[in-house]
């Protein structure tokens, strides 16, 4: 297209003007002059608008002052060679002040796509944006995104997402062999940029070919082609971002072959250089993604990895930690959909649910630092402790018997009278001991269980305990220490006072080792409320004795979804597996209690969260 010369229609712009007919347009001046350059004559008034350039055609002594908005002045009489090249000079200007707004555009159109890449979390909506948004800089009607991924087998394209203004496009997943048989393959193996004028017409030489595919059951037509590499900083290639015909100014579809040959064009270096410095962003946010994702990944591993560990230690409670973070999140998805109650205006976001369910894991992250026989009694007595007492029984046993043999040979020997009967009442009398002895094991062995004792059962252990038997040196000795009948008339659990304490104490090497870890923004909390699920709103609760307004929401979800898994787990020897309903009316005598939160108990109930972790019935 030629470039246009307008004049102000007085003779002397006119004749100037029609100098440079023979390289310009030349057409009289009218109010909009954008992107002409404009000759006026002297003693003229008019004032074009738009961008243009203005060239003064002066008299000779005529030394100003001339308006500042004209480019540049001649002398009417100037040579053809004068005016050529100051007209030249001034479309240069124009060209170059238009390059500049262009560039000054692009850059910030770049700028704005780095922001909106940067910002965006979803990988689907990320690789959707890419692609809108390079098609939208370059013009471009069509056009497709290849990730290449790793796998077993090797690595492949993935035809990660397609658009297309002129025709619809189901979505669907597909692979390519990661080979120069294409065009996108080339692409990602070699890092060049392809830029192609008719798709259908590749360069004799090129390895690739373009599958017509699409085009022949969509009746598209895929003409002009631009390609290029996604390359990371660090030089990895990731993917290909392919467009498909450049536009230009026009906005409606190409629904036509005619259509097609009328508005598209060819891709320029302008669109190259935009595409390439998009896919450059674009590489960095897919990788700075792919870069989140394994580390979250990781972490996620590595969570998992340290509550296994932790629960072997204690292989009774295998599972707790996992159903426990289950119910707690299902919990608090319920909290966050009511529109009812306390917790209607409470809303968790999903950075918050993430951050429940870390601290419903870690909740017992504590016992490490409990001591292993404790964290696994599940009797009052540690075993060899039992053992010591079944033996004292023993060598009682066998001393009352060797005592009633040596009785009845001191007998036999002396030639009493009435050996017969003596003997039988020896007997007798070592039989009633020995079953006495036996009674006093079987009270000592059912008060080593951890179920709830019988006030009569205390009295008889107190019983056992004071009662002396005299053994083979003449010492009177009792079946049971102090320490051993303490521990047996403890009425309910297997622990002793310190070794509860001891149990309790996990809530703070809780809070202690998780408060070591260098949280992000996001999980900052997780110590505080996994620190704090065993707290109760009545303050009976420990390690703080925190009463309601202390005691973070999340960590009164956790106590329900706590003492739920506990009462119902049915992998603990010290108790018996409860039913749900059993497990819920328990809840229900803690809520009246004042120890639980009755609205989230409400909701635990109503929306029937414990279902989500299924048991055995």
């Amino acid at each position: 297209m030629r470039r246009v010369i307008v004049h102000d229609g007085g003779s002397r712009a006119a004749t100037a003007a029609g100098r440079l007919a023979a390289d310009y347009e030349v057409r009289g001046l009218t109010p909009d002059a954008a992107g002409c350059v404009v000759l006026l004559g002297p003693g003229t008034t008019a004032e074009p608008t738009g961008p243009c350039r203005i060239i003064g055609l002066v008299e000779d002594g005529d030394a100003g002052p001339w308006p500042s908005t004209w480019y540049t002045v001649l002398p009417v009489e100037a040579s053809g060679a004068m005016l050529r090249r100051a007209v030249g000079n001034a479309f240069a200007d124009l060209d170059a002040e238009a390059d500049l707004e262009r560039l000054e555009r692009d850059l910030g159109e770049l700028n704005a796509i780095g922001i909106r890449l940067s910002e965006e979390s979803n990988p689907r909506f990320l690789l959707e944006t890419i692609l809108s948004k390079a098609r939208e800089i370059t013009s471009s009607d069509a056009g497709s995104l290849y990730i290449v991924d790793d796998s077993a087998d090797g690595a492949h394209l993935r035809f990660a997402v397609a658009q297309n203004d002129s025709v619809s496009i189901p979505y669907r997943t597909a692979t390519l062999p990661l080979t120069d048989a294409s065009v996108a393959g080339y692409v990602a193996l070699t890092g060049r940029i392809v830029n192609l004028t008719d798709a259908y017409t590749p360069p004799a030489n090129s390895p690739f070919t373009i599958n017509r595919s699409f085009d022949e059951q969509t009746g598209y037509r895929s003409k002009s082609m631009l390609v290029v590499p996604l390359r990371t900083p660090q030089g990895e290639t990731i993917g290909a971002l392919q467009l498909i015909n450049c536009k230009g100014e026009w906005r409606g579809p190409l629904d036509s072959p005619a259509a097609v040959e009328r508005h598209v064009r060819p891709y320029g270096p302008r669109h190259e250089k935009l595409a390439g410095s998009l896919a450059s962003q674009a590489a960095v946010a897919i990788h700075n993604r792919r870069l989140y994702l394994s580390i979250r990944d990781l972490f996620e591993g590595f969570i998992k990895a340290s509550v296994t560990a932790i629960e072997a230690r204690d292989p009774t409670t295998s599972g707790h930690s996992f159903r426990v973070a289950e119910l707690t999140v299902g919990l608090a998805e319920v909290v966050d959909g009511c529109d009812t109650g306390p917790y209607a205006r409470l809303r968790i976001s999903r950075d918050e649910l993430m951050e429940l369910r870390y601290a419903s894991l870690l909740h017992d992250f504590g016992k490490v630092g409990v001591r292993e026989h404790v964290l696994v009694k599940s009797k009052k007595l540690y075993p060899g402790d039992l053992d010591r007492i079944r033996h004292r029984v023993e060598i009682l046993k066998r001393e009352l018997a060797l005592r009633t043999a040596r009785a009845k040979l001191e007998a036999a020997v002396a030639r009493r009278r009435g050996y017969a009967a003596l003997a039988a009442r020896l007997d007798a009398e070592l039989a009633a001991s020995l079953a006495d002895l036996d009674r006093q094991l079987d009270l000592i062995v059912l008060a080593n269980e951890p179920s709830v004792q019988a006030r009569e059962l205390g009295d008889d252990i107190a019983a056992i305990a004071g009662r002396l038997w005299q053994d083979a040196d003449g010492a009177a000795r009792a079946i049971l220490t102090p320490d051993e009948a303490r521990i047996l008339a403890i009425p309910r659990g297997s622990l002793t006072d310190a070794e509860r304490r001891d149990i309790q104490n996990h809530v703070i090497h809780t809070f202690e080792f998780l408060s070591r870890i260098p949280w992000t923004k996001e999980l900052r909390r997780v110590p505080e409320i996994a620190g704090a699920h065993h707290e109760k709103l009545d303050g009976t609760g420990y390690p703080t004795r925190a009463r309601a307004e202390q005691i973070p929401v999340q960590a009164r979800m956790m106590a329900i979804a706590d003492i739920y898994d506990a009462l119902t787990a049915a992998d603990r020897p010290y108790k018996k597996a409860v039913r749900a309903d059993e497990a819920l009316a328990i809840l229900d005598g803690e809520r009246r209690a004042g120890a639980l939160d009755s609205a989230l108990l409400d909701l635990f109930i109503s929306a029937r969260v414990f279902e989500r972790v299924r048991r055995s019935p």
